[in-house]
């Protein structure tokens, strides 16, 4: 059974961001969380959930949002928690409708759903619930955006309750400005292409 848990304490938080290409978001968001996932010793079944779910969720973006598009995978004391696909449409009305009524009914098929929301129904039942969207900025830009988010699997099983990290929108050094408000680029990311979060909790 899966569990729910949300942090409590200020953790060491780091972020992965990826840009996706218009015409392979999908196929790359899957390589990029399977990498992860398979270096973090997950068990085959439970990578390809999660490679479902981000591969839904860029073709999404794709076919009705608008560049630019990321993939954010953010990791707790070492563990990858929590994926994002972010998209350059700041407009949640629609996601948000769909995402209300599938954690308000038990049982929903693909009919009522209809086309647009196959995605959202798949992420929904792979992340087991633990799937929202919300307000962001593009990470490279600066620009608004939305992020669609789902909990990744875990070794233990547990899966953390949103939202289980810190600011998700642009990314903050410790003195908490923003990289656009110091007249700086994006952050550099540390090894493995990790930028650190630091938590505000």
């Amino acid at each position: 059974m899966e569990k729910g848990t949300g942090a409590t304490g200020h953790g060491d938080i780091r972020v992965l961001v990826k840009i996706l290409r218009p015409g392979s978001a999908s196929r790359r968001a899957r390589a990029i969380v399977r990498e992860v996932l398979q270096r973090a010793g997950l068990h085959d079944d439970d990578i390809g959930d999660a490679e479902i779910i981000v591969a839904e969720l860029a073709a999404n973006a794709e076919k009705h949002a608008r560049p630019l598009y990321e993939l954010r995978i953010f990791s707790l004391d070492g563990v990858p928690t929590w994926c994002e696909v972010v998209d350059g449409d700041p407009d949640l009305y629609e996601i948000r409708i769909i995402l209300d009524l599938l954690h308000s009914v038990k049982e929903i098929g693909l009919p009522l759903l209809a086309e647009n929301g196959r995605g959202l129904l798949l992420a929904h039942r792979l992340s087991h619930g633990h799937c929202h969207v919300h307000s962001t900025t593009i990470h490279t830009t600066g620009t608004p955006g939305k992020a669609v988010a789902f909990a990744l699997p875990t070794r233990s099983g547990n899966r953390p309750t949103f939202p289980p990290l810190p600011d998700r929108g642009r990314l903050q050094d410790r003195t908490g400005r923003t990289s656009a408000e110091q007249g700086e680029g994006p952050r550099k990311p540390g090894p493995q292409g990790w930028t650190p979060a630091p938590s505000r909790l």
